[in-house]
Protein backbone atom coordinates (compact mmCIF):
# COMPACT_ATOMS: atom_id res chain seq x y z
CA UNK A 1 0.00 0.00 0.00
CA UNK A 2 2.79 2.40 1.12
CA UNK A 3 4.54 1.20 -2.28
CA UNK A 4 1.63 2.14 -4.49
CA UNK A 5 0.94 5.69 -2.75
CA UNK A 6 4.61 6.37 -3.38
CA UNK A 7 4.28 5.35 -6.79
CA UNK A 8 1.95 7.49 -6.96
CA UNK A 9 3.14 10.44 -5.44
CA UNK A 10 5.69 10.20 -8.21
CA UNK A 11 3.01 9.89 -10.75
CA UNK A 12 1.48 13.02 -9.92
CA UNK A 13 4.58 15.02 -9.77
CA UNK A 14 5.87 14.16 -12.91
CA UNK A 15 2.81 15.11 -14.45
CA UNK A 16 2.57 18.38 -13.15
CA UNK A 17 6.33 18.49 -13.94
CA UNK A 18 5.24 18.42 -17.97
CA UNK A 19 2.31 20.22 -17.66
CA UNK A 20 4.07 23.26 -16.37
CA UNK A 21 6.90 22.63 -18.54
CA UNK A 22 3.97 22.57 -21.70
CA UNK A 23 2.69 25.83 -20.81
CA UNK A 24 5.89 27.56 -20.11
CA UNK A 25 7.70 26.37 -23.48
CA UNK A 26 4.34 27.63 -25.17
CA UNK A 27 4.17 31.23 -23.65
CA UNK A 28 7.70 31.31 -24.06
CA UNK A 29 8.29 30.24 -27.66
CA UNK A 30 5.54 32.24 -28.70
CA UNK A 31 6.78 35.06 -26.85
CA UNK A 32 10.55 34.83 -28.32
CA UNK A 33 8.91 34.23 -32.00
CA UNK A 34 7.01 37.54 -31.88
CA UNK A 35 10.04 39.56 -30.65
CA UNK A 36 12.52 38.01 -32.67
CA UNK A 37 9.90 38.63 -35.55
CA UNK A 38 9.71 42.66 -34.66
CA UNK A 39 13.03 42.73 -34.16
CA UNK A 40 14.26 42.07 -37.43
CA UNK A 41 11.50 43.98 -39.32
CA UNK A 42 12.52 47.03 -37.22
CA UNK A 43 16.24 46.93 -37.48
CA UNK A 44 19.08 45.34 -39.69
CA UNK A 45 19.63 42.43 -37.84
CA UNK A 46 19.50 39.29 -39.50
CA UNK A 47 19.66 35.84 -37.21
CA UNK A 48 21.80 33.12 -38.62
CA UNK A 49 21.50 29.77 -37.88
CA UNK A 50 24.09 29.79 -35.47
CA UNK A 51 22.24 32.35 -33.75
CA UNK A 52 19.09 30.88 -33.73
CA UNK A 53 20.27 27.32 -32.43
CA UNK A 54 22.13 29.11 -29.75
CA UNK A 55 18.73 30.85 -28.72
CA UNK A 56 17.03 27.99 -28.82
CA UNK A 57 19.40 25.94 -26.35
CA UNK A 58 19.15 28.65 -23.97
CA UNK A 59 15.41 29.11 -24.40
CA UNK A 60 15.33 25.40 -23.44
CA UNK A 61 17.48 25.07 -20.32
CA UNK A 62 15.51 28.28 -18.99
CA UNK A 63 11.93 26.72 -19.99
CA UNK A 64 13.59 23.43 -17.72
CA UNK A 65 15.17 25.81 -14.86
CA UNK A 66 11.71 27.67 -14.44
CA UNK A 67 9.46 24.68 -14.68
CA UNK A 68 11.54 23.24 -12.19
CA UNK A 69 11.10 26.44 -9.44
CA UNK A 70 7.33 26.40 -10.13
CA UNK A 71 6.94 22.60 -9.86
CA UNK A 72 8.68 22.95 -6.42
CA UNK A 73 6.54 25.88 -5.63
CA UNK A 74 3.27 23.98 -6.84
CA UNK A 75 4.48 20.98 -4.41
CA UNK A 76 4.78 23.43 -1.79
CA UNK A 77 2.26 25.68 -1.86
CA UNK A 78 -0.30 22.19 -2.47
CA UNK A 79 1.21 20.56 0.94
CA UNK A 80 0.90 23.79 2.71
CA UNK A 81 -2.82 24.62 1.83
CA UNK A 82 -4.14 21.96 0.58
CA UNK A 83 -2.38 17.85 1.15
CA UNK A 84 -1.25 18.48 4.84
CA UNK A 85 -4.89 19.52 5.95
CA UNK A 86 -6.08 16.51 3.56
CA UNK A 87 -4.25 13.94 4.92
CA UNK A 88 -5.48 15.52 8.34
CA UNK A 89 -8.94 15.23 7.23
CA UNK A 90 -8.41 11.34 5.85
CA UNK A 91 -6.44 10.44 8.73
CA UNK A 92 -9.76 11.71 11.26
CA UNK A 93 -12.35 9.81 9.46
CA UNK A 94 -10.05 6.82 9.92
CA UNK A 95 -9.80 7.08 13.10
CA UNK A 96 -13.86 7.69 13.32
CA UNK A 97 -14.12 4.53 11.38
CA UNK A 98 -12.57 2.66 13.79
CA UNK A 99 -14.82 3.65 16.32
CA UNK A 100 -12.79 6.91 17.71
CA UNK A 101 -14.78 10.22 17.86
CA UNK A 102 -12.92 12.16 20.17
CA UNK A 103 -10.50 13.31 17.32
CA UNK A 104 -10.92 16.92 16.21
CA UNK A 105 -9.31 18.05 13.60
CA UNK A 106 -7.58 21.56 14.01
CA UNK A 107 -8.39 24.53 11.26
CA UNK A 108 -5.31 26.43 10.25
CA UNK A 109 -4.22 29.77 9.19
CA UNK A 110 -6.66 31.54 6.39
CA UNK A 111 -3.51 32.55 5.04
CA UNK A 112 -1.99 29.14 4.25
CA UNK A 113 -5.06 26.77 3.62
CA UNK A 114 -8.27 26.56 1.56
CA UNK A 115 -11.18 28.18 3.44
CA UNK A 116 -13.47 25.10 2.24
CA UNK A 117 -11.15 22.72 3.56
CA UNK A 118 -11.94 24.30 6.68
CA UNK A 119 -15.45 23.98 6.36
CA UNK A 120 -15.15 20.00 5.62
CA UNK A 121 -13.20 20.40 8.71
CA UNK A 122 -15.71 21.75 10.88
CA UNK A 123 -18.25 19.57 9.68
CA UNK A 124 -16.59 16.45 10.26
CA UNK A 125 -15.36 17.65 14.28
CA UNK A 126 -19.67 18.61 14.35
CA UNK A 127 -19.99 14.93 12.85
CA UNK A 128 -17.87 13.44 15.22
CA UNK A 129 -18.76 15.27 18.17
CA UNK A 130 -22.71 14.00 17.32
CA UNK A 131 -21.32 10.84 16.35
CA UNK A 132 -19.97 10.76 20.01
CA UNK A 133 -22.53 11.95 21.82
CA UNK A 134 -25.12 9.02 20.09
CA UNK A 135 -22.39 6.67 20.84
CA UNK A 136 -22.35 7.52 24.47
CA UNK A 137 -26.16 7.26 24.79
CA UNK A 138 -26.09 4.29 23.18
CA UNK A 139 -24.03 2.70 25.74
CA UNK A 140 -25.80 4.44 28.49
CA UNK A 141 -29.07 3.32 27.23
CA UNK A 142 -27.52 -0.45 26.91
CA UNK A 143 -26.30 -0.07 30.29
CA UNK A 144 -29.52 1.27 31.86
CA UNK A 145 -31.64 -1.50 30.86
CA UNK A 146 -29.28 -4.12 31.71
CA UNK A 147 -29.24 -2.84 35.04
CA UNK A 148 -33.06 -2.12 35.12
CA UNK A 149 -33.52 -5.65 33.63
CA UNK A 150 -31.03 -7.74 36.68
CA UNK A 151 -33.04 -6.49 39.45
CA UNK A 152 -36.78 -7.76 38.17
CA UNK A 153 -35.26 -10.89 36.89
CA UNK A 154 -33.44 -11.78 40.06
CA UNK A 155 -36.16 -11.41 42.03
CA UNK A 156 -38.09 -13.45 39.49
CA UNK A 157 -35.50 -16.37 39.77
CA UNK A 158 -34.79 -16.21 43.74
CA UNK A 159 -38.65 -15.85 44.50
CA UNK A 160 -39.10 -18.71 41.55
CA UNK A 161 -36.39 -21.14 43.98
CA UNK A 162 -38.58 -20.71 47.22
CA UNK A 163 -41.66 -21.38 45.38
CA UNK A 164 -39.92 -25.29 44.39
CA UNK A 165 -39.53 -25.41 48.57
CA UNK A 166 -40.64 -28.68 49.83
CA UNK A 167 -43.85 -28.30 52.73
CA UNK A 168 -44.31 -24.37 51.93
CA UNK A 169 -47.34 -22.98 53.36
CA UNK A 170 -50.40 -21.33 51.07
CA UNK A 171 -49.71 -17.91 52.83
CA UNK A 172 -46.39 -18.48 51.53
CA UNK A 173 -47.14 -19.63 48.27
CA UNK A 174 -49.07 -16.76 47.44
CA UNK A 175 -46.88 -14.18 48.69
CA UNK A 176 -43.76 -15.67 46.61
CA UNK A 177 -46.16 -15.66 43.47
CA UNK A 178 -47.26 -12.18 44.10
CA UNK A 179 -43.82 -11.36 43.98
CA UNK A 180 -42.99 -13.38 40.82
CA UNK A 181 -45.67 -11.74 39.23
CA UNK A 182 -45.19 -7.89 40.25
CA UNK A 183 -41.03 -8.28 39.37
CA UNK A 184 -42.71 -9.84 35.55
CA UNK A 185 -45.40 -6.73 35.40
CA UNK A 186 -42.39 -4.27 36.03
CA UNK A 187 -40.25 -6.32 33.45
CA UNK A 188 -42.98 -6.06 30.42
CA UNK A 189 -43.78 -2.47 31.62
CA UNK A 190 -39.94 -1.71 30.89
CA UNK A 191 -40.09 -3.49 27.62
CA UNK A 192 -43.33 -1.47 26.47
CA UNK A 193 -42.06 1.39 27.62
CA UNK A 194 -39.00 1.16 25.57
CA UNK A 195 -40.69 -0.62 22.82
CA UNK A 196 -42.48 2.96 22.49
CA UNK A 197 -40.06 5.37 23.06
CA UNK A 198 -37.76 3.76 19.97
CA UNK A 199 -40.76 3.44 18.14
CA UNK A 200 -41.49 7.53 19.23
CA UNK A 201 -37.48 8.51 18.40
CA UNK A 202 -37.66 6.90 15.22
CA UNK A 203 -40.95 8.14 14.09
CA UNK A 204 -42.29 5.52 13.59
CA UNK A 205 -45.62 6.43 15.05
CA UNK A 206 -47.30 9.27 13.22
CA UNK A 207 -49.58 11.61 15.10
CA UNK A 208 -53.32 11.37 14.17
CA UNK A 209 -55.39 14.42 14.91
CA UNK A 210 -58.50 14.28 16.01
CA UNK A 211 -60.89 16.89 17.02
CA UNK A 212 -61.59 16.24 20.66
CA UNK A 213 -62.53 18.25 24.24
CA UNK A 214 -59.20 18.08 25.91
CA UNK A 215 -61.06 18.78 29.79
CA UNK A 216 -62.75 15.34 28.92
CA UNK A 217 -59.72 13.23 28.23
CA UNK A 218 -58.19 14.92 31.43
CA UNK A 219 -61.47 13.63 33.53
CA UNK A 220 -60.96 10.15 32.00
CA UNK A 221 -57.57 9.98 32.60
CA UNK A 222 -57.62 10.86 36.25
CA UNK A 223 -60.39 8.59 37.24
CA UNK A 224 -58.15 5.43 36.35
CA UNK A 225 -56.33 6.69 39.56
CA UNK A 226 -60.26 6.63 41.79
CA UNK A 227 -58.76 3.22 43.52
CA UNK A 228 -55.66 4.63 44.34
CA UNK A 229 -56.53 7.80 45.93
CA UNK A 230 -59.66 6.57 47.72
CA UNK A 231 -57.14 3.78 49.34
CA UNK A 232 -54.64 6.19 50.21
CA UNK A 233 -56.80 8.98 51.05
CA UNK A 234 -55.10 11.11 48.74
CA UNK A 235 -57.25 14.63 48.25
CA UNK A 236 -58.09 15.95 44.66
CA UNK A 237 -58.47 19.43 43.36
CA UNK A 238 -59.82 20.31 39.59
CA UNK A 239 -60.34 23.12 37.95
CA UNK A 240 -61.16 22.06 34.52
CA UNK A 241 -62.50 24.78 32.08
CA UNK A 242 -64.90 23.71 29.73
CA UNK A 243 -65.15 23.63 25.86
CA UNK A 244 -61.46 23.48 25.27
CA UNK A 245 -60.71 21.61 22.00
CA UNK A 246 -57.72 20.18 20.53
CA UNK A 247 -57.24 19.04 17.54
CA UNK A 248 -54.47 16.28 18.08
CA UNK A 249 -53.13 12.98 18.77
CA UNK A 250 -55.77 11.75 21.46
CA UNK A 251 -53.58 8.49 22.18
CA UNK A 252 -50.39 10.03 22.33
CA UNK A 253 -51.55 12.66 24.63
CA UNK A 254 -53.42 9.58 26.72
CA UNK A 255 -49.90 8.52 27.60
CA UNK A 256 -48.77 12.14 28.62
CA UNK A 257 -51.51 12.44 31.10
CA UNK A 258 -51.37 8.68 32.70
CA UNK A 259 -47.53 8.93 33.00
CA UNK A 260 -47.89 12.61 35.22
CA UNK A 261 -50.84 11.69 37.25
CA UNK A 262 -48.67 8.42 37.87
CA UNK A 263 -46.02 9.94 38.96
CA UNK A 264 -48.46 12.35 41.14
CA UNK A 265 -50.00 9.68 43.04
CA UNK A 266 -46.28 7.63 43.42
CA UNK A 267 -44.49 10.59 45.09
CA UNK A 268 -47.32 12.00 47.29
CA UNK A 269 -47.89 10.60 50.41
CA UNK A 270 -51.00 9.28 51.70
CA UNK A 271 -53.85 12.01 53.12
CA UNK A 272 -51.79 14.83 50.50
CA UNK A 273 -53.42 16.29 47.33
CA UNK A 274 -52.99 15.91 43.89
CA UNK A 275 -54.09 18.97 41.71
CA UNK A 276 -55.45 19.01 38.04
CA UNK A 277 -56.04 22.41 36.27
CA UNK A 278 -57.11 23.20 32.50
CA UNK A 279 -57.29 26.86 31.36
CA UNK A 280 -56.30 28.56 28.15
CA UNK A 281 -53.72 31.25 27.29
CA UNK A 282 -53.91 32.80 23.65
CA UNK A 283 -53.36 30.14 21.31
CA UNK A 284 -52.88 27.52 24.14
CA UNK A 285 -54.22 24.99 26.40
CA UNK A 286 -52.38 24.82 29.66
CA UNK A 287 -52.65 21.84 32.04
CA UNK A 288 -50.79 21.91 35.32
CA UNK A 289 -50.78 18.24 37.27
CA UNK A 290 -49.58 19.38 40.86
CA UNK A 291 -48.56 16.93 43.79
CA UNK A 292 -47.47 17.87 47.27
CA UNK A 293 -45.15 15.02 47.16
CA UNK A 294 -41.39 15.15 48.19
CA UNK A 295 -40.26 17.63 45.17
CA UNK A 296 -37.09 17.52 43.95
CA UNK A 297 -33.92 19.49 44.19
CA UNK A 298 -33.26 21.98 40.68
CA UNK A 299 -30.34 19.31 40.26
CA UNK A 300 -32.59 16.33 39.41
CA UNK A 301 -35.22 18.11 37.92
CA UNK A 302 -32.95 18.95 35.28
CA UNK A 303 -32.75 15.05 34.51
CA UNK A 304 -35.92 14.06 34.78
CA UNK A 305 -36.46 13.75 31.40
CA UNK A 306 -33.65 11.56 30.30
CA UNK A 307 -34.24 7.95 29.81
CA UNK A 308 -33.81 5.53 32.63
CA UNK A 309 -33.33 8.44 35.32
CA UNK A 310 -34.91 8.10 38.77
CA UNK A 311 -34.39 11.46 41.11
CA UNK A 312 -35.99 9.54 44.25
CA UNK A 313 -34.24 5.92 44.49
CA UNK A 314 -36.58 5.39 47.63
CA UNK A 315 -39.62 4.81 44.34
CA UNK A 316 -37.34 2.75 42.19
CA UNK A 317 -39.37 -0.41 42.30
CA UNK A 318 -42.81 1.20 41.01
CA UNK A 319 -41.02 2.32 37.86
CA UNK A 320 -38.19 2.56 35.76
CA UNK A 321 -37.31 6.16 34.76
CA UNK A 322 -38.76 5.21 31.10
CA UNK A 323 -42.15 7.29 31.50
CA UNK A 324 -40.69 11.10 31.74
CA UNK A 325 -39.04 10.41 28.23
CA UNK A 326 -41.90 9.39 26.76
CA UNK A 327 -44.06 12.25 27.71
CA UNK A 328 -40.83 14.56 26.73
CA UNK A 329 -41.03 12.86 23.07
CA UNK A 330 -44.48 13.23 22.82
CA UNK A 331 -44.69 16.92 23.64
CA UNK A 332 -42.06 17.44 21.09
CA UNK A 333 -43.90 15.88 18.69
CA UNK A 334 -46.95 17.55 18.68
CA UNK A 335 -44.76 20.54 18.98
CA UNK A 336 -46.08 21.48 22.93
CA UNK A 337 -43.98 22.29 25.71
CA UNK A 338 -43.29 20.99 29.16
CA UNK A 339 -41.95 22.11 32.18
CA UNK A 340 -41.55 21.44 35.66
CA UNK A 341 -41.34 23.41 38.80
CA UNK A 342 -40.62 21.90 42.28
CA UNK A 343 -39.12 22.28 45.51
CA UNK A 344 -37.71 19.20 48.03
CA UNK A 345 -40.81 18.53 50.66
CA UNK A 346 -43.14 20.96 48.54
CA UNK A 347 -44.62 18.85 46.05
CA UNK A 348 -44.20 19.09 42.17
CA UNK A 349 -46.14 21.12 39.55
CA UNK A 350 -45.70 19.95 35.87
CA UNK A 351 -47.23 22.54 33.30
CA UNK A 352 -48.15 21.35 29.72
CA UNK A 353 -49.08 23.96 27.40
CA UNK A 354 -50.78 22.44 23.94
CA UNK A 355 -52.27 24.50 21.16
CA UNK A 356 -55.63 24.80 20.79
CA UNK A 357 -57.54 23.68 17.75
CA UNK A 358 -57.59 26.64 15.05
CA UNK A 359 -61.32 26.91 14.53
CA UNK A 360 -62.30 27.67 17.80
CA UNK A 361 -59.11 30.39 18.31
CA UNK A 362 -60.98 31.97 15.09
CA UNK A 363 -64.42 31.81 17.11
CA UNK A 364 -62.99 33.26 20.39
CA UNK A 365 -61.15 36.34 18.39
Amino acid sequence: MKHEHKFGVIIKAISRFFMFFTLIAITVTCCMTLFLSLLSQNTDIIFTRENITLAAKLTFVNVLVITSIFTVIDSVRRNLTTEKHARRIAEATEKMIEGDFNIRIPATAKIISDDKLNEIAQCINKMAEELSGVETLRTDFIANVSHEMKTPLAVIQNYGKLLQTPGLTEEKRIEYAVAVTDASRRLSEMMTNILKLNRLENQQIYPKAERYELGEQLCECLLQYESIWEKRNINIETEIEENVFLCADSELLSLVWNNLFSNAFKFTEDGGTVSLSLHTEGEYAVVKVKDTGCGMTPEIGAHIFEKFYQGDTSHGTQGNGLGLALVKRVIDIIQGEIGVESTPRAGTTFTVKVRREHDELEKNR
